[in-house]
C-alpha cells in the first residue's frame, strides 16, 4: 500500500537530528533572529500574501492546502503535508491552527523617524496580554492606523497567540519598538503628533476634545492603566464617556471605540 505524504518510512532521514527547543518553536521576540511562529487560516494566508514576509517553512494539512490552492494563494516555499496532530504537538492542544503553521522571519520594525507624520498611531503602555494586543492590531488595521508603538520590555512577542488574535493585521500595521516610552512619545511630539492618553478617569471626554492629525492615541495596561510618567508626557488625558453603570472597558474594546471616535473627529475637522 502506498504511503500517505505525511507517513515516513523507518529508512527516511529525519529533517532535524533532534527537535528544536519547544519555546523556540512557540515564539520569537520582536527583532529576534529566530523565526516567528504563525498559525491559523487568516494569519498564515496574510503572511503568505505579504511580499515583505519571508516564509521559512510551511506545514499544512491536506484540507488546508486544498483551500489555499482553491483561493489561488501563491506558496513561496514547498509546503510539508502533515496530519493535524503534528501541528497540535508543535503548538499545544488549545491552539486553533486550522491546519496551517508557518515559520517566518520577523517583519521589519521601523523607527519612529520612519513613520509618516500623518493620521493616527497607537501607543501601548506596557500592555502585556497578547490577545489584547492582537485585537488592538486588528482594530488598528480596520481604522487604517499608521503604526503601533510599544516598548521592548513588558510587551508580548509579535508571533504565536498575538498573531492569531490579530487575524492577519500583523502583516498590515507596522510595529515600532522603543526602549523608553516617554522618550518615544517626545519623539512623536517633535514630529508633530498630538499625544492623547486614554484613561477611564481622564480629564475630559475624548469626543469633546479638539483633535488634529497627526495624532498618537496612548493606551494603558489592563488594570494599571497609564503610568504616571506616560500621563505627564501626554498633551491630554481623556476618557470615553459611557452611559451605563460600568465606566471602563477591556483595553482592546476601548481601543476600537477610541479609534472610531478619533477617526470621526479627524474626518470632520
Amino acid at each position: 500500500m502506498a504511503r500517505k505524504p505525511w507517513q515516513r518510512s523507518p529508512h527516511d532521514r529525519p529533517r532535524h537530528k533532534r527537535p528544536l527547543p519547544r519555546g523556540r518553536l512557540r515564539s520569537a521576540p520582536l527583532g529576534a533572529d529566530g523565526p516567528a511562529i504563525l498559525y491559523g487560516w487568516h494569519t498564515v494566508k496574510a503572511a503568505l500574501e505579504n511580499p515583505a514576509r519571508r516564509i521559512r517553512k510551511l506545514l499544512a494539512t491536506e484540507n488546508a492546502l486544498r483551500r489555499l490552492k482553491d483561493e489561488d494563494v501563491a506558496l513561496p516555499v514547498e509546503p510539508e503535508l502533515v496530519r493535524p496532530d503534528l501541528i497540535d504537538a508543535r503548538l499545544g492542544p488549545d491552539a486553533v491552527h486550522q491546519g496551517l503553521l508557518a515559520e517566518a522571519d520577523p517583519l521589519h520594525a521601523p523607527a519612529i523617524g520612519e513613520l509618516a507624520a500623518a493620521g493616527i498611531v497607537l501607543v501601548l503602555d506596557q500592555i502585556t496580554d497578547p490577545h489584547n494586543v492582537g485585537a488592538i492590531l486588528r482594530s488598528a488595521a480596520a481604522f487604517a492606523a499608521g503604526a503601533i508603538v510599544t516598548t521592548a520590555r513588558h510587551s508580548p512577542e509579535a508571533t504565536g497567540v498575538l498573531a492569531k488574535a490579530a487575524s492577519g493585521a500583523l502583516e498590515l500595521v507596522p510595529m515600532v519598538t522603543v526602549q523608553n516610552l516617554a522618550r518615544g512619545l517626545e519623539e512623536l511630539r517633535q514630529r508633530g503628533f498630538l499625544l492623547v492618553g486614554l484613561d477611564s478617569i481622564g480629564d475630559g471626554d475624548l469626543a469633546a476634545l479638539h483633535l488634529r492629525a497627526p495624532l498618537a492615541l496612548v493606551l494603558g495596561a489592563e488594570g494599571k492603566g497609564l503610568r504616571q510618567l506616560t500621563k505627564a508626557t501626554c498633551d491630554h488625558v481623556a476618557r470615553i464617556d459611557l452611559p451605563g453603570e460600568i465606566k471602563s472597558l477591556n483595553v482592546s474594546n476601548a481601543a476600537a471605540l477610541a479609534l472610531y471616535v478619533v477617526s470621526r473627529a479627524l474626518a470632520s475637522a
